[in-house]
């Protein structure tokens, strides 16, 4: 099956679930995941080539003078694939002026980027993704059951997935917060997606959803329920989210899916080769130390915590193979440097990472 996506690795679905799937699913089930698997496995080293030789500024535009002057604007672009697995040559099917289709994905998919257009605008002064007017695109009703959505430095691109285990993805505004989060981190950091370095990119990026959802539903951080994914179950779906940032390792626990494999302390860390090195399953370390920062500290989740966290991106100090320790030192000098040294902030910085056992002195 031809598969013209250049990103399966920045997927919301990690393919050790789909893999579990493929090994435990009904036959229906196991056929879509296997396809998907078959798929995604052709392309990875097409998108691990791309990123690599964008850098560190990976999603970016290009500057263009005239633009820098012009207000700073919205600019969405949905395209339907009809199924298909085709990204380029579609038709368009909604632009920043259009009204809403009645197609609902189209609309969801329209109104999420928008919600995340916002969230980074108006919370950190970021126009767009590449902070340069990136437009926001997406592609709808990609391929036949498929149980996924995923950024490929360009575009999302949205399955509707099976209707048993997993609905359309363009439901989830965390999902799409947290890809296009994926855009911010390859401008900003280009964290090499394997072992530490890639949890801390799936980290980022399950923040990034997490805070935009959040603050779309106006909740504090004692209000939200930290659950990524929960929009997308089907009636089969036997848990509650994709992962949970409050207490990893218990979102699910499916026959299908099989358990939750992420961990809440880094005595747990998870040594693989799977899944990239276990990107997806260690974010979990790292999830429960900003759940930890954003509860104690009180208020919202993208007020201090998320400021914090964004200014330890853009450090220039952090290196594409960072660590947990590395990342979590960051996270420290950027409090100290942002609130001062003697101040809550980075105190409840250095509490929340210990209690997730790691330490950097």
């Amino acid at each position: 099956m031809a598969h013209r996506c250049r990103n399966p690795i920045f997927c919301a679905v990690p393919p050790y679930v789909l893999d579990q799937i493929a090994r435990r699913g009904s036959e229906r089930q196991r056929d879509w995941a296997l396809r998907t698997l078959s798929a995604d496995s052709t392309i990875r080293h097409a998108r691990a080539v791309s990123a690599k030789a964008r850098g560190r500024k990976g999603p970016r535009e290009g500057y263009d003078a005239m633009a820098a002057a012009a207000p700073v604007r919205r600019n969405r672009v949905i395209w339907d694939a009809e199924n298909g697995f085709e990204i380029t040559g579609l038709k368009r099917v909604r632009n920043e002026d259009d009204g809403p289709t009645g197609d609902a994905a189209v609309d969801e998919a329209f109104d999420g980027f928008g919600a995340t257009w916002d969230f980074w605008q108006e919370t950190f002064s970021r126009d767009s993704i590449d902070d340069e007017s990136m437009p926001l695109r997406g592609v709808v009703h990609f391929g036949v059951e498929y149980p996924n959505a995923f950024w490929d430095g360009r575009r999302m691109a949205f399955g509707d997935g099976d209707g048993e285990l997993f609905g359309r993805f363009t439901k989830a505004l965390d999902v799409i917060g947290h890809e296009l989060g994926h855009g911010v981190i390859e401008d900003e950091a280009a964290l090499e997606y394997f072992g530490q370095s890639g949890a801390l990119n799936e980290h980022f990026a399950d923040v990034a959803g997490a805070m935009v959802k959040q603050r779309k539903l106006g909740q504090t951080a004692d209000q939200a329920d930290w659950l990524i994914g929960a929009d997308l179950r089907g009636p089969e779906f036997e848990g509650d989210a994709l992962r949970n940032m409050k207490a990893p390792g218990t979102a699910y626990d499916d026959d299908s899916l099989g358990k939750d494999p992420q961990p809440a302390h880094w005595k747990d860390y998870v040594r693989t080769l799977d899944d990239n090195g276990g990107v997806h399953i260690n974010s979990g370390i790292a999830n429960r130390a900003f759940y930890l920062l954003a509860t104690n500290l009180g208020g919202h989740s993208w007020e201090a915590p998320g400021l914090i966290w964004y200014d330890a991106l853009r450090s220039p100090q952090l290196t594409p193979t960072a660590t947990f320790r590395h990342f979590a030192r960051l996270t420290f000098r950027a409090a100290r440097l942002r609130y001062g040294r003697d101040t809550r902030e980075p105190q409840a910085v250095r509490e929340a990472w210990a209690e997730v056992g790691v330490r950097w002195e």
